[in-house]
């Protein structure tokens, strides 16, 4: 049977990629990153990286992708309050900085030859560590309310941090908390640095930063750490685009996909509660950890399979929550205009 319809010619990076894979990575990343606040690219370069793109091209062009799909996730994040536009704008300050450095290092590493098994193992590490985090904040909180059956706050590192007393201090006012000016940017800093370097808009970094380091609400994180996404995403897709690593025909190509699954992934954060979303991060970063060591390992196919598999399970748990929240409310919207 031929196949060769399924694969579309690249011509800046020089490879053919299979173009429904790229189809449902643009959809699954505007699903997961509407609803998670991360613009689902962590998982965009690993999974460009799998389908056949040269490391460098899948960073550059991820983050190029994520521009776009996060403008249409912020705007709909905007309309339910969850953006707090005065933390996002004093974040950019250390994140403009910090994907400026990253990328500087990708270039270095193309140089050397190593970029591709670095960044993989940069990204284990890194997907290990969240992992650890967002299960240990979650088995602390639930364990508390099993004992007291009260809900435990889970990791409280926040409160620590808001305590340090360095000029100028700010109050955000949809966040509803003050702290040291320098605490988000230093925070924006480290993850634009880890943005630039692995490709991605830095959701992956910021928004478990922006609860646990910083203080915000979850749904307050996922709003304003998309419109960071959104800005950093600009300027990354600019520098790249100098360096000639960003594939356009990529992605466009996701891009069509993400237009629809944003506006779904969005919708879905009104009827899930703040826990249920970080569990179900958790699970996705560690099934995006083992696809990553099996391309490491040369086990190609096996990766395609565990990173297409993961975002598309995951992209039909959000979508039923969101179906069965809106069938929730118009019910009850219904009892109450019944009984009025």
């Amino acid at each position: 049977m031929d196949t060769s319809w399924l694969y579309l010619y690249m011509p800046i990076a020089g490879v053919e990629i299979l173009w429904p894979g790229l189809v449902l990575i643009g959809f699954s990343v505007g699903v997961i990153g509407g609803f998670f606040g991360m613009a689902g690219a962590w998982m965009v370069t690993p999974g460009l990286n799998i389908l056949g793109f040269p490391m460098a091209f899948a960073i550059g062009t991820d983050i190029a992708h994520i521009a776009g799909k996060s403008m249409i996730s912020t705007m709909r994040h905007a309309k339910f309050g969850n953006v707090d536009y005065k933390l996002g704008f004093v974040m950019l300050i250390g994140t403009m900085i910090g994907i400026e450095c990253g990328a500087q290092i990708v270039m270095k590493l193309e140089r050397l030859g190593t970029i591709g098994p670095v960044v993989r193992w940069v990204y284990v590490v890194l997907l290990a560590l969240i992992s650890w985090m967002v299960f240990y904040d979650y088995h602390k909180a639930t364990s508390k309310k099993k004992s007291s059956g009260e809900s435990g706050e889970g990791l409280t590192w926040y409160k620590t941090m808001q305590r340090i007393n360095i000029p100028p201090m700010m109050y955000f006012k949809t966040a509803g908390f003050t702290c040291s000016v320098w605490l988000p940017i230093l925070v924006s800093y480290l993850t634009g640095v880890l943005a630039g370097f692995l490709g991605i808009g830095g959701g992956l970094f910021r928004m478990p930063a922006l609860v646990y380091l910083i203080g915000c609400p979850t749904h307050i994180a996922v709003g304003t750490d998309l419109f960071e996404v959104m800005i950093s995403g600009l300027y990354g897709s600019f520098t790249y685009a100098l360096k000639g690593r960003i594939e356009l025909v990529a992605v466009f190509v996701m891009l069509s996909g993400a237009a629809i699954g944003a506006q779904i992934g969005t919708v879905a954060t009104k009827y899930a509660k703040g826990y249920g979303i970080r569990l179900a991060f958790g699970v996705a970063v560690l099934c995006c950890m083992l696809s990553i060591i099996l391309k490491q390992f040369k086990f190609n196919a096996a990766a395609t399979v565990v990173i297409l598999g993961t975002i598309t399970i995951i992209c039909l748990w959000i979508i039923r929550i969101m179906l069965s929240g809106a069938a929730k409310e118009l019910r009850a919207k219904k009892a109450r205009e019944q009984s009025a």
